[in-house]
């Protein structure tokens, strides 16, 4: 530990840019760990649906709009709430329309969490500096050292080469799990929002079939009628 706190010391230029790093990479798992199981999940999905379903199966397309409208910040809502704007549109426009709102939606989920595989790939980089430039000072001056003190200038810039290694693989192994866990996350995400569009456009074609099938009853109901048979 000593010896770390005394590399730091002696080292801080090539440190820094690590340290920098590694704040760069706390902020991101902040803020994407809250987006992720916070901001954008929905509480219970499947309410919301069942909710969306009653309501445009009765007609109400307004009020399942209204209903997408209180949830600004998840993306499934958002993706149905497009997709009920263009309720009244061929089958073929909604499902550009969802094509849209999916990419859209990913793209936010997404956001910043693959800086996280960057940042371990600079903290190594910049761990592999340090200890390139470390031992490049220590030969140069053991190249001007007598016998006696060579071994042990030697051995301490091989230490603190070996320090920077180590400094930058302790920044960059966080970042990779932390980056496997909050993508796993993000997948699972997008795959509920590609669900919860596949949701909504099949509850759009049973409305319009349904109302469909009753338009068609109507008429035959109106052409069998009392005092409608046939002359």
């Amino acid at each position: 530990m000593e010896g770390f706190i005394e590399f730091i010391k002696t080292s801080f230029l090539h440190v820094l840019p690590i340290i920098v790093a590694g704040v760069f990479a706390i902020a991101i798992v902040i803020e994407r760990y809250r987006a992720l199981f916070y901001v954008y999940p929905i509480e219970n999905e499947e309410a919301f649906f069942e909710r969306i379903r009653d309501l445009v199966m009765d007609g109400k397309i307004a009020e399942a709009v209204a209903l997408c409208d209180r949830y600004p910040t998840k993306p499934v809502a958002q993706v149905v709430r497009k997709a009920l704007l263009r309720a009244h549109q061929p089958e073929s426009l909604i499902e550009n329309g969802l094509d849209l709102a999916i990419e859209e939606a990913a793209q936010k989920i997404q956001k910043h969490t693959s800086y996280l595989a960057m940042v371990a790939n600079v903290a190594t980089l910049l761990g592999l500096l340090g200890t390139i430039a470390g031992l490049v000072v220590s030969f140069k001056a053991v190249g001007t050292l007598d016998a006696a003190e060579k071994a042990t200038h030697l051995a301490n810039g091989i230490s603190q080469a070996m320090h920077a290694t180590m400094f930058g693989l302790g920044v960059a192994i966080p970042c990779m799990i932390a980056f496997s866990f909050l993508m796993n996350k993000t997948n699972r995400l997008i795959s509920e929002v590609d669900t919860g569009a596949v949701r909504v456009l099949d509850i759009i074609k049973q409305r319009y079939f349904e109302a469909e099938s009753r338009a068609l009853n109507q008429n035959y109901s109106g052409g069998a009628g009392p005092g409608r048979g046939v002359a």
